[in-house]
């Protein structure tokens, strides 16, 4: 397996964010010396004592929008593999081993991870709140590809920012597979998962 670095952003994860770095570090696989960078808009005490325990360098950005703070932290990284948090929830610890085993691989562009299939009564709501937005735990990403890609949209903010790379992930031609609790292929002719719209931007990786 390529590198892998983790970011996590403390306004993403929220008060969750110890929760997401505990997972991470007692996955029995991401040791001490496996990069996370904690991005954010506000230096907090709690921050210093987390870099400490969860063995983490923050990235703090002021005023900056979410989609700049993931970028400057993704091309901080020389990591073969991006793990991004793009949710509050964190998933179980002992889920990591199998995701990172799917990164063992050069026939895959992106893993979106945590993306479970939705309940029927989650599904009758989107049908009547068409703006409902259903975002996986983490997007794995090849540092290659989210170059190509072009990163996060630089003036997106929170939803937003993510909502827009996942309708581009999905509307390039990414290798992708989905992990729901189990894996499935999902190449770039399957259908993309529920998504707010968001306004069209090309497609132009290079060869």
């Amino acid at each position: 397996m390529g590198s892998v670095c983790f970011i996590v952003d403390t306004l993403v994860t929220g008060a969750n964010l110890p929760r997401h770095l505990q997972s991470i570090r007692g996955s029995g696989i991401a040791n001490d010396l496996l990069p996370i960078l904690v991005t954010g808009t506000h230096p907090q005490p709690r921050l210093n004592d987390i870099e400490q325990r969860y063995h983490t360098y923050c990235l703090i950005t002021p005023a900056l929008p979410l989609g700049t703070r993931l970028n400057k932290a993704a091309f901080t990284s020389q990591a073969d593999w991006l793990i991004i948090a793009v949710q509050k929830q964190p998933i179980p610890a002992h889920q990591w081993g199998l995701l990172y085993s799917q990164l063992n691989t050069h026939t895959l562009d992106a893993l979106i991870i945590g993306l479970a299939q939705p309940s029927l009564s989650e599904r009758i709501l989107r049908r009547v709140l068409a703006n409902t937005l259903l975002l996986p735990s983490y997007i794995a990403v090849r540092q290659a590809w989210f170059e190509r890609l072009g990163g996060f949209d630089p003036d997106l903010d929170n939803d937003r920012a993510i909502d827009d790379f996942l309708q581009r992930l999905h509307a390039c031609p990414t290798r992708l597979k989905t992990y729901n609790g189990h894996l499935q292929s999902q190449m770039s002719e399957s259908s993309p998962p529920v998504l707010t719209k968001v306004p069209d931007r090309s497609c132009t990786p290079r060869p």
